[in-house]
């Protein structure tokens, strides 16, 4: 399903010029202020994003009459109507999109699994870091399931960085290997330490408050060891176990 409903990675080349990455990291800088000042849940957040990104498929949709006119007005303007209202109850109003909050929900589970009490700033930092990928345009080429795994990846790396990363649990969830993720983490870790210099601070300044646990705080090595992208074996399933 996500493949399906995601929009075209590169649709600021393909289909408009009206709007550039910055100013969308601008936008989506401010939606995360409203977001935190009212209070609104992360899937707020990433839906309308999403709905950002997918809005360029019509920027001027036609009017109902414009339908009725096309069909040589062999249908009237009720009618029309009356039809969308059966096409949306015949896909039970399923206009939404899986993000990579859903995503990562299911993988902070599964990379506690073997654990008695969950790391609340593991959580948390994976949380920064999948909301810093909603800046950057370039992030948009990469499925949700990928952000949200590597964004699980980067959090683990961060806190101990001596310590691989993935898990075999992590791996059998998402589907991911880690050679699978290399580009992702990458990109992420870049925002991360910021190498780009932006001058977004919505993000980076939710994560710094105390119910936060300050994590935008945190700074991984500049550098993630390659070793970490070869293939896992069993023994590093119990890697999130010995965290705590």
């Amino acid at each position: 399903m996500e493949g399906n409903r995601r929009c075209l990675s590169n649709y600021m080349r393909e289909v408009q010029n009206d709007v550039s990455g910055n100013m969308r990291e601008i936008l989506v800088d401010w939606l995360v202020e409203v977001a935190e000042e009212y209070r609104l849940v992360s899937d707020t957040l990433y839906l309308t994003v999403s709905y950002i990104d997918r809005k360029y498929e019509e920027i001027s949709p036609p009017h109902v009459e414009s339908f009725c006119h096309i069909t040589d007005n062999t249908y009237t303007k009720d009618q029309v109507l009356d039809m969308e209202k059966q096409v949306l109850k015949s896909l039970n109003y399923e206009m939404g999109a899986p993000t990579t909050i859903n995503f990562l929900r299911i993988l902070l589970k599964a990379a506690q699994e073997n654990c008695e009490s969950s790391d609340l700033q593991f959580e948390l930092l994976s949380c920064y870091l999948a909301e810093l990928s909603l800046l950057e345009y370039g992030c948009m080429r990469f499925l949700p399931s990928m952000i949200a795994a590597s964004a699980v990846f980067l959090s683990s790396f961060t806190i101990q960085p001596q310590m691989h990363p993935w898990s075999m649990a992590l791996q059998r969830h998402s589907g991911y290997r880690p050679s699978d993720l290399k580009e992702c983490v990458l990109a992420i870790h870049d925002i991360q330490l910021n190498r780009k210099g932006s001058s977004s601070r919505a993000v980076r300044d939710k994560y710094t408050q105390n119910k936060f646990k300050h994590v935008a705080t945190l700074s991984p090595p500049s550098e993630v060891p390659g070793r970490y992208f070869a293939a896992i074996n069993e023994l590093c399933s119990v890697r999130f176990s010995r965290m705590r």
